[in-house]
Formats: structure tokens, C-alpha cells, sequence
């Protein structure tokens, strides 16, 4: 077998097994913060017992990241060496910045939120709630402007060495700040936001349809209904900045996302279909020039087809077609799950209807879904290239591992995260079934300070 196949794969893996982790912590983190913020502004105890009971949960999503974050890392150094070596001064720079300011800052205060409650102050302990998220969050921006630096690099020069090219960094705030950082950034952090919340929703509709803690499910779904509504509507708008950057510095990216040969303007918008590979054409529905007119609010916009670049240059369109769609068809149902539902949990509606309850239940796998399948196109769709129009993918493996090696260390990595996933599930199911604890309601008398 092909050692860079097998090497992209077994990569791939890693980082979407981590993948369910950061994006639930992060959204669950602002989740925590706003209903801590909301015991200490009105002092009721139901805002204290959903914090404490969501920590927890909280607590063991962190645990998981942590160790399957760990792995990702250290194959830049078994697998893929040669990009290592190429780009290690750039791309090793957002890395160190995401350990020393986010993993530091967010584990450091982690302690204090899981531990802290009637040990410190309540407003001590919501700050280090806060600087949790924070820490979440700048973990999410210094991992972006890693993966973003690979997809529209800036702020580097090439020097010749005894062992060949490298990337050198010459502004560390320009490789920071590339064109495709802010636009991928918001994208990622919206898609998080609705991880954490549908989840929060999913629990409390589980409570529900079991008449169980039935005011602490209400008011969990009721303050995650808000988080989705806002994240669902910036997602919309940050998918089509993030399309607008990919247009204008990947166009053979949106070409393959949309599957379109020919360059030229008036392009059709495809939203759901099938790419004919063979005769270059796609069928499926389409609006009549709304590709054009997103790209630069003109139906006359120049739309570069993938006829402009050789075979070898282009990204495999059908999958990065599929993907593409299915992200953002799973972004449109989100938009509607979260205001439908906000609207209907606001007037009290929602609670009472258990066939919806149990859409609601299963929600929780939509943003995981679209979060996987958004980053799968985005990496898909940049190929050849493991840094865009530098070096390519199969230039970024290492010399000395062989295709046994990796599937060898393929197979392993396989079984070891899917028990790791069902010990996840088998926990995580426990201390939602156990729910919330006599303990998480403040002591009688107790007022805020």
C-alpha cells in the first residue's frame, strides 16, 4: 500500500478522534460562563445547579482532549519528517504560542473551576470559569493559524540549506494574520459554540422525555437555545467570508466545492448533486448565477473552473464536492433546529412535545458531523498540497517509514480509540444518568458576594 495514503489516513484519524473533544469544550465552556454570570447577577440557586453539574461534564470532555491531543504531535516527526523539516520554524511558532497561552492558561485555572466551589469566592470562581474558556478559545486560535498558514502561507521566505529548501519565518504577525486566519477562525469557533450547545439542548431533552430534573433541563436548553441561535446565524455569515478567502486565494478549492470546469462568469450555485468526473459537468439543482454573485455580489464575477489547472493540481472533486455539501446542508438544518426551537422553548411549547424532544436528543450529532466533514474538505480540497502551492503532500513524508510501519501503528491507533471512545461514552453516560446532585444547590442562606 501507499505509505503517504496510509500516513494521510492514520492522521486523519488522530485528529478527528481529537476533534470531538476541543470543539465541545469550547462551546460548553461559553455555556458554563454564561450560566455561572447568571447565579451571580440574579442569585438563583437553579443557575448555581446547572453550573456545578455541567463542570463536571465539562471536566471529562477536557480530560479526553488532552490525551488524544497529545498523539497528533508527534507525528510530524514519525510520518511527516520532510514537512517538519520544511516548515518546523513557521509552523512549530503557533504551536509553542498554543501551549504556553492556551493549554497553560486553561489547565491552570481548571483546578479552581472543578475544585473550588465553596473553597473560593464565588466571583473568584466565576473568573476562573472565564479564563477557562479563554484558554479554550485561544487554543482554538493558535491551532487555526497553524492549519490556516498551510492553506494561504504568508510571512516566510525559502533559504537554500545543506539538506534542502526550508521556510523561514521573517514576520511572525503575518504568518499569524494570513489571509485565511480571521475568516477560519470565526467559521471553526461558531461551529464549537453549536457543538457545546446542542449538546446542552440534547441533554435537558433526554431529561425531559424522562420527567427527570425537569426546571434544571428547561433552563439548560433554554440558555444553550440562545448560544445556537447566535452561533447558527455567525455561522452562515462566516461560511461565506471563509468562501469569499478561498475564492479569491484556493480558487481551485471552491471549484472542486462547487464543481466547476469551465472559468467564466454568471456560475451556477449547486446545492445538492453529483460531479461526472468523466464528462466534467455536475447534475443536480442549481440556482442560475447565486455562485458568481456570493463570490463578489455580482452575477458577472469570474468564476475560475478547474479546466484552468492541469490534473495533477487539482483536489479530488467528487469527494471534496460531498463534503462540502453535506457541511453545508447540516449548517441550514442547525439554523433551523436552533431558532425553531428557541422560539418554541421561549413560549414553553417545546417542552410538551416529545416527538420533538427527540429530534433534539439526536441533534447533538449534527454539529460533530458538520464540524468532521467541514475540516475533511478543507484539507481535501487543498490538495496536493500540504502547504498550498509550496510543498506537496507526498513530498511531506518521512524517508525511513515503510507502508507496514504505518498500517501497522494504523491498526493499533484504531482499537485504541475506539476503546477509548467507549470508555468515553460509558462515563459520560453514567454522570448524565446520575444528573444533577443534591450538593449542587447552594447551602440554605447562602447569598451571592
Amino acid at each position: 500500500m501507499d505509505v503517504v495514503l496510509l500516513s494521510r489516513v492514520q492522521f486523519a484519524l488522530t485528529i478527528g478522534f481529537h476533534y470531538i473533544y476541543p470543539p465541545l469544550s469550547i462551546g460548553l465552556g461559553l455555556v458554563l460562563v454564561i450560566m455561572e454570570g447568571l447565579y451571580l447577577k440574579t442569585g438563583l440557586a437553579i443557575y448555581h445547579q446547572l453550573a456545578r453539574f455541567w463542570v463536571r461534564i465539562f471536566g471529562l470532555i477536557f480530560a479526553f482532549g488532552v490525551g488524544t491531543g497529545i498523539v497528533m504531535e508527534f507525528q510530524f516527526g514519525t510520518n511527516w519528517a520532510q514537512y517538519a523539516r520544511y516548515v518546523g520554524d513557521v509552523f512549530g511558532s503557533p504551536l509553542a504560542a498554543e501551549g504556553i497561552f492556551a493549554f497553560f492558561l486553561e489547565s491552570g485555572f481548571l483546578a479552581l473551576l472543578l475544585f473550588g466551589w465553596d473553597r473560593i469566592s464565588k466571583r473568584m470562581h466565576f473568573f476562573a470559569t472565564c479564563m477557562v474558556c479563554l484558554g479554550a478559545h485561544f487554543s482554538a486560535i493558535w491551532i487555526i493559524v497553524a492549519n490556516s498558514w498551510m492553506q494561504t502561507p504568508a510571512g516566510y521566505h525559502i533559504v537554500e540549506t545543506a539538506i534542502g529548501p526550508r521556510a523561514e519565518l521573517t514576520s511572525f504577525w503575518a504568518a499569524v494574520l494570513n489571509p485565511s486566519t480571521l475568516d477560519r477562525l470565526w467559521h471553526t469557533v461558531m461551529g464549537a459554540w453549536q457543538a457545546g450547545a446542542f449538546f446542552v439542548i440534547s441533554v435537558g431533552a433526554y431529561y425531559l422525555l424522562r420527567r427527570q430534573h425537569l426546571e434544571f433541563a428547561k433552563t439548560s436548553m433554554r440558555v444553550a437555545f440562545v448560544v445556537a441561535m447566535v452561533a447558527s446565524l455567525a455561522q452562515l455569515v462566516s461560511g461565506h467570508d471563509s468562501a469569499v478567502t478561498v475564492a479569491a486565494h484556493q480558487p481551485a478549492k471552491l471549484a472542486a466545492f462547487e464543481g466547476v470546469y469551465e472559468t467564466g462568469p454568471r456560475a451556477d450555485l449547486t446545492i445538492a448533486g453529483w460531479v461526472d468526473e468523466t464528462n466534467r459537468t455536475v447534475r443536480g439543482v442549481k440556482i442560475p448565477d447565486l455562485l458568481s454573485w456570493l463570490v463578489g455580489f455580482d452575477a458577472a464575477t469570474v468564476v475560475k473552473g478547474l479546466n484552468e489547472w492541469p490534473e495533477s493540481d487539482r483536489p479530488p472533486v467528487q469527494l471534496s464536492f460531498q463534503l462540502y455539501h453535506l457541511m453545508v446542508a447540516i449548517g441550514m438544518t442547525l439554523i433551523l433546529l436552533a431558532w425553531g426551537g428557541g422560539l418554541l422553548a421561549w413560549r414553553g411549547w417545546l417542552f410538551e412535545r416529545r416527538w420533538l424532544l427527540w429530534i433534539y436528543v439526536f441533534a447533538v450529532l449534527l454539529p460533530q458531523i458538520s464540524n468532521q466533514v467541514g475540516w475533511a474538505a478543507a484539507e481535501i480540497g487543498r490538495q496536493p498540497w500540504i502547504v498550498y502551492g509550496l510543498m506537496r503532500t507526498a513530498d511531506g513524508v518521512s524517508d525511513n517509514i515503510s507502508a507496514g510501519n504505518v498500517l501497522f501503528s494504523l491498526i493499533l491507533f484504531t482499537l485504541i480509540y475506539l476503546a477509548l471512545l467507549v470508555v468515553f461514552l460509558v462515563l459520560l453516560d453514567q454522570k448524565i444518568k446520575h444528573g444533577p446532585r443534591v450538593e449542587d444547590m447552594p447551602r440554605t442562606g447562602e447569598v451571592v458576594s
